[in-house]
């Protein structure tokens, strides 16, 4: 008998498209409003082949997903809320850029132990170019972030107590899952959103879709080659493990330099363990970030390290309750008029 553990990460793989294409065709829909159905009842529902779908039924079953109970399936306990296109942590637009995006990219590991990243991406575009080649492909990508980001963004916003706080500049910040979270539980803060320009309309959607007028707007530039706009908070959410130290490092002093005196960084990464030995979507994503990034992830500890070289002090660290962690630094000096 395979080990357990080995046999779930030998067939992960069908589980990942299991979960895709059930989603695709509206099953876990109709499950969060139909539970107890079966294969057949499922089938005529969404017009799809029955065989099909009880097969997918059965794997999703088979990882814990799906209660399979006589012939009648219903979402596992804690499932709904992460393949209810209805719920603010629906993670299946992230499953969609594993899919569509990433997976592909994973041929390349085996280049890289053979002759190292950076020799076999010698010719490959830069990380981002494939991403935002086109509206359609940036729309995918700003959706799977927000699925991975926006629910718990309101408790790191919480984490973060930005009451203090009025101008914060969202580097990176994509569609503004962090940004929308933070202007809803902050009613003085504004916050401005630094991204690629094919980021704005995106953006402006979700500015419309929750309501917050001029309190959220965008910047379009480039953080390796433009100056960040001033604000007295700046977030990096999900954006320093896209790239190595050195790159960091400079992204953080730029931080520094646009910050106002008494003003803050804020840093949200899933983090590693002191040891490195897990947790697994931290190890699983620091695998994905080398073969779709120049990144890597890190512990808090290696965070704080590179907020001290960038010049800013009393360096912690909040956890949340999910994998997107906090790390905050502060710019020395008092802000006026803040």
């Amino acid at each position: 008998m395979i080990p357990a553990n080995l046999e779930r990460a030998v067939y992960g793989m069908y589980a990942t498209h299991a979960l895709h294409v059930a989603d695709r065709h509206g099953v876990f829909e109709h499950l969060a409003r139909h539970s107890g159905d079966s294969a057949g009842k499922i089938a005529a529902a969404l017009a799809v082949d029955e065989d099909t779908v009880e097969r997918l039924l059965l794997v999703l079953s088979s990882f814990g997903v799906v209660d399979a109970d006589g012939g009648r399936y219903a979402l596992a306990a804690g499932v709904r809320p992460y393949v209810d296109r209805e719920d603010p942590r629906y993670l299946m637009g992230f499953v969609g850029h594993l899919i569509g995006d990433t997976a592909d990219q994973f041929g390349r590991l085996s280049g890289y132990l053979r002759a190292g990243k950076a020799e076999t991406d010698r010719d490959t575009p830069a990380p981002f170019e494939a991403i935002y080649r086109d509206d359609e492909s940036v729309g995918r990508f700003l959706n799977a972030m927000w699925g991975l980001s926006h629910h718990v963004s309101g408790e790191l916003a919480a984490l973060a107590d930005l009451g203090d706080s009025r101008r914060l500049i969202d580097v990176g910040g994509a569609s503004g899952p962090f940004s929308v979270a933070a202007l809803h539980a902050f009613p003085r803060l504004r916050s401005t959103v630094f991204d690629l320009p094919q980021v704005g309309p995106h953006l402006a959607a979700r500015a419309t879709e929750h309501k917050l007028g001029d309190r959220l707007d965008f910047a379009a530039g480039d953080f390796f080659r433009d100056p960040l706009p001033a604000g007295d908070c700046f977030a990096f959410g999900y954006i320093l493990s896209d790239w190595d130290d050195e790159t960091c490092a400079a992204l953080l002093r730029k931080a520094h330099e646009a910050c106002l005196p008494g003003g803050r960084v804020l840093i949200m990464e899933r983090l590693f363990d002191d040891d490195r030995g897990g947790p697994l979507a931290t190890a699983v994503m620091n695998l994905s970030m080398h073969v779709e990034t120049e990144g890597r992830h890190r512990t808090a500890a290696e965070y704080l390290e590179l907020l001290r070289h960038a010049g800013f002090v009393d360096g912690t660290v909040r956890r949340s309750s999910g994998d997107k962690h906090l790390i905050t630094g502060r710019r020395a000096g008092s802000g006026a008029g803040r």
